[in-house]
């Protein structure tokens, strides 16, 4: 059921995208996010879509994995396209009872689930294509000066990092759960969505103290380690730009700066 999450996710691969240093990664992530939702014209987001769309394609991440993982987000999608598609005034297109739909609300309901797929893209491809660790990194280095004023650099940065890691097992946490009840009896597919929300309930309880023994295994884990925080910590590789981190940030900002100046 969770299986087609890839929201902290990562591939290891050799590809462009995957060797750019993860300081890169982060800051132009942020840039295309805060682009997109700039955007208003429908042009725009063609562009955003083959712009994306090509990262994609130099991940050489299949396509068909960025797909699934959409699935969990369509029913999101279509209750946001519905609620633009019948909330916006304008000329009828058709009416469902007491509701009416526009030709406007539609074109924003497209215009918004655009928005989303992007969003939920751009952001996959940074955990997809970098590891935890070079994350971690990439945040420390990037909240660096931040220290000056008394913000933990690396224990944030170690924070985010390990909660964007654990989605995925508590996830399949939560699938092999919702197994297990399913063969005593329990029964998660039918009646009406406040039905199937209540009948989550059961789950909390042993998903809580699985997530609190994962944490304590991890703890015990890094203190065997020796791990002391990041005062004074070396680490095996340094971060350093390249002259593709140059290139990939040169064309992704002036793509960003021509869309929102242009359209």
């Amino acid at each position: 059921m969770f299986s087609n999450i890839t929201i902290g996710q990562h591939i290891p691969g050799d590809s462009i995208v995957h060797r750019l240093d993860p300081r890169t990664k982060i800051l132009l992530t942020l840039a295309v996010v805060v682009g997109i939702f700039f955007v208003e014209e429908l042009w725009g987001y063609v562009l955003f879509f083959l712009f994306v769309g090509s990262v994609v394609a130099l991940s050489r991440i299949p396509p068909g994995y960025i797909v699934r993982g959409l699935r969990p987000l369509i029913i999101i999608l279509v209750l946001t396209f519905l609620l633009h598609l019948f909330m916006n005034p304008g000329r009828e297109l058709f009416e469902l009872g007491p509701l009416i739909a526009t030709y406007a609300g539609a074109y924003k309901g497209v215009l918004m689930v655009g928005r989303l797929v992007l969003l939920v893209v751009a952001t996959s491809m940074l955990t997809l294509t970098t590891s935890p660790i070079q994350l971690t990194d990439g945040m420390e280095a990037i909240l660096r000066p931040a220290r000056r004023v008394g913000v933990p650099a690396h224990e944030l940065a170690m924070m985010m990092t390990i909660a964007l890691r654990f989605i995925p097992t508590l996830l399949e946490e939560t699938d092999k759960i919702m197994k297990a009840q399913m063969a005593r009896g329990a029964d998660f597919e039918s009646g009406n969505v406040f039905q199937r929300a209540r009948s989550l309930v059961p789950l909390l309880v042993p998903l809580f103290v699985i997530a609190f023994r994962r944490a304590d295994e991890l703890a015990i884990a890094m203190e065997a380690r020796c791990y002391r925080g990041g005062e004074g910590r070396t680490r095996m590789r340094q971060l350093k730009a390249t002259l593709n981190d140059y290139v990939a940030g040169l064309v992704t900002v002036l793509f960003v700066v021509a869309i929102a100046v242009l359209l």
